[in-house]
């Protein structure tokens, strides 16, 4: 017999629950790279999909990035600290170095990997506000979403941004010099403990199944997909020059061929191959046809069902629709578990 990896983890439960329910925090730093000079909003307008020059000085950015053939090869969040300085947050430092090494002659930037000079703790949960305003000097109560600011823990600065992909409304990524994370430490977990919070020690709940109960992705959902495929099209600023527009055009006029929907399995032991340990993930039949591989599967403590993705042949698969996957019932379902 199979036995859930995740249904049955205490562990893993308490810490998902901790977050939907109060706060949870962990350390957790992508990789992030620096980039500035005179062409620097230029350059990153031409690199990426989603429209950076419209960006202002405090406030973030999510977007894909994209090769020739449209294919997303990366997705990260951006950050403009000042008017020609930028933060790239991604979980894919030299390839995003090597890719624009190779597209980037052309312009009057400087870039440098940054990440051993800053460390991410991510504070997420309805009670994450709470938290950070019992512990910073000024307030972050106006923060809008996908903004930053300077500000103090203590006496150690840090920039607190209000951003995160857990699915919570309040949700805070605070950035700080290593050698200051104990002091740190020392003072969020006794405030988070007091809410009824927890540290967040579990890289699959930190990574697949807060963000897959929100319908977020991690990068090997989309490797080998194109916006259209996933729903990111809403994100791309169509009256600029990017890298693979061209490839994105044919595909927008003919229509994408794929899709990403949801689905549940029902029954707790299961064992399906999913596309996010590696392989092409696990073939998913309708009426005997194979009409796509399941991408990503995992728990949703919330419903207390198995919950994932499928990359299925466009229009396929419709909400409701019974499927065989592995000899396993399944359902069509939304992609959100929230």
């Amino acid at each position: 017999m199979n036995k859930n990896i995740f249904k049955y983890d205490d562990m893993k439960r308490s810490e998902h629950m901790a977050v939907r329910n109060s706060v949870g925090w962990y350390l957790w730093t992508h990789h992030l790279l620096e980039i500035t000079g005179a062409d620097v909003t230029k350059f990153l307008d031409y690199i990426f999909p989603n429209d950076i020059g419209s960006l202002s000085v405090g406030k973030d950015r999510y977007t894909t990035m994209l090769n020739e053939d449209g294919e997303i090869i990366d997705d990260v969040v951006i950050m403009r600290l000042e008017e020609d300085k930028y933060w790239v947050s991604t979980l894919y430092g030299s390839k995003m170095d090597d890719w624009w090494y190779h597209n980037g002659a052309d312009y009057d930037v400087e870039w440098n990997e940054i990440t051993d000079e800053w460390e991410m703790y991510a504070i997420q949960g309805p009670k994450s506000k709470e938290l950070l305003e019992g512990l910073v000097k000024d307030s972050i109560s106006d923060l809008k979403f996908f903004s930053h600011m300077n500000n103090y823990i203590n006496d150690i600065p840090c920039i607190i941004n209000r951003a995160g992909f857990t699915g919570e409304k309040f949700g805070y990524e605070i950035y700080l010099h290593p050698e200051n994370c104990d002091e740190l430490e020392e003072l969020i977990k006794p405030a988070a403990e007091k809410l009824g919070g927890k540290q967040v020690t579990e890289f699959q709940v930190m990574a697949w199944t807060l963000p897959t109960e929100a319908n977020f992705y991690y990068m090997r959902d989309l490797a080998h997909t194109n916006p259209f495929e996933v729903g990111l099209e809403k994100n791309i600023k169509w009256d600029k020059e990017f890298i693979g527009k061209e490839a994105l055009l044919k595909i927008k006029e003919e229509g994408p061929k794929r899709e990403i929907i949801g689905f549940e399995v029902p029954e707790a032991d299961i064992y399906i191959q999913s596309k996010q340990y590696g392989g092409p993930g696990e073939p998913v039949y309708l009426d005997g046809e194979e009409v796509g591989r399941v991408s990503k599967l995992v728990y949703s403590y919330l419903r207390e069902v198995n919950n994932g993705y499928i990359l299925a042949l466009k229009d396929r698969l419709r909400i409701g629709d019974k499927i065989k996957i592995h000899g396993y019932d399944a359902i069509i379902t939304e992609k959100r578990w929230l």
